[in-house]
């Protein structure tokens, strides 16, 4: 491993995947993906990718431990964790998403290794108290999900430790695009509505089950993944910036907007039935999200996305019509 190496974990998944990508095209190809070699990604996010070694993240994080991986390396970039909102194993989040970053935060920061890490909107909750990435509400937020709260632990960790401003954290919210489709249940509304209208000519939706929501006019704030791994690339051109960021499109949109969008990219009458939603989802349910960007703008940074619309469009004709093409 040379001092021009990039680590990527979750390397092989959806965003890391097409961050490896975006590192590519900027001329760095020699990164250390880590994965799993059983979470049956088919490795097609890797297909024709450029990189030169790859660890399974058990091994990877041995090593770290025991002061055993060279650190002549040029930045780590933590994406890999469990992202299943419905995960119900705490012991296995804590270890997998809250020690596992743990440990590599500190080994990085002992060896002046820029340190990016993935959080998620997933640590707002219910939204009740906003959605800002002010650091000094991460105490207040109470995530949904165990997901949400281990990534909340990370993030309060960080901050009680006074690291938050030697790291770069981001917030990613409803991110969607090509290489999402090892995900199962936890793929984009995107992908499995297309399914349901190439098979059904239908999408079906959740109906609302409160009041102040009509169905299908829930919100979120849907971002590319695309815009996302720009955006990211812009944070390591730029590494005097620190902290945690949300990273959205700042816009909520319903999700009848999203069905129609996919309806209007493949040229087809919108057909949209309602369904209630499971009583186990109906709880832990977020009706509104919407990242605030106040912060994110004021880095200076490139704050580029793409409309919803036009990102639907790309992700079905460019890689859902052609067979789940990679990006």
């Amino acid at each position: 491993m040379s001092n021009k190496t990039i680590i990527v974990t979750g390397g092989a998944g959806f965003i890391g995947s097409c961050f490896v990508t975006k590192l590519n095209q900027a001329g760095e190809t020699e990164l250390l993906i880590v994965d799993e070699a059983n979470a049956d990604r088919a490795w097609g996010n890797l297909a024709g990718k450029v990189y030169t070694d790859y660890r399974e993240k058990g091994d990877f994080i041995r090593q770290v431990a025991a002061n055993k991986l060279p650190t002549a390396v040029k930045a780590l970039f933590h994406i890999g964790a469990c992202s299943s909102t419905t995960e119900q194993n705490a012991a296995y989040l804590t270890e997998n998403n809250l020690e596992y970053s743990k440990t590599l935060a500190q080994w990085a920061l002992k060896h002046n290794i820029p340190f990016f890490y993935a959080s998620s909107a997933a640590t707002y909750g219910d939204g009740a108290r906003g959605y800002s990435d002010d650091p000094k509400t991460i105490p207040t937020l109470q995530p949904l999900n165990l997901y949400g709260q281990s990534k909340q632990d990370f993030d309060r960790w960080l901050l009680e430790n006074n690291l938050l401003d030697r790291v770069v954290g981001w917030k990613y919210f409803n991110v969607f695009g090509p290489n999402e489709y090892h995900k199962g249940d936890m793929r984009s509304m995107v992908v499995k509505g297309y399914e349901q209208i190439k098979r059904d000519s239908q999408l079906r939706l959740f109906r609302s089950h409160r009041p102040d929501y009509r169905d299908g006019e829930q919100q979120r704030d849907f971002v590319y993944v695309k815009d996302v791994v720009d955006l990211m690339w812009e944070f390591y051109l730029h590494p005097r910036i620190k902290g945690v960021y949300n990273i959205g499109g700042g816009t909520a949109r319903t999700w009848n907007d999203l069905a129609r969008a996919i309806f209007s990219a493949l040229k087809l009458p919108v057909n949209i039935e309602y369904i209630d939603m499971p009583p186990l989802l109906r709880d832990k349910y977020q009706y509104y999200t919407a990242a605030d960007l106040t912060r994110l703008k004021q880095t200076g940074l490139p704050v580029n996305f793409t409309p919803l619309e036009a990102a639907v469009g790309d992700y079905v004709v460019n890689y859902l019509e052609k067979g789940n093409a990679r990006y």
